[in-house]
């Protein structure tokens, strides 16, 4: 899964939940509706970045509620 802003490291990614601001978490290409399944409730989620094609230097577990990313651990 990736953010949805194309953040260049974990710590940016880190830095802007905890300042509040609301970051989304997406599957591209989501075939099986795992998207979907994350707009309601809470769930762990597996993030990595930055986005394709440029290579993932990064990976992060994040805690999404009601889609929007709470926790990066």
């Amino acid at each position: 899964m990736y953010s949805d802003i194309n953040f260049p490291s974990k710590k940016a990614l880190k830095d802007a939940v905890a300042a509040g601001r609301q970051v989304r978490a997406y599957q591209p290409n989501d075939a099986y509706g795992k998207t979907d399944s994350i707009q309601v409730g809470e769930h762990t989620v597996y993030l990595e970045g930055p986005h394709y094609p440029q290579p993932h230097r990064w990976y992060a577990q994040a805690t999404v509620r009601d889609g929007v990313i709470v926790k990066v651990k």
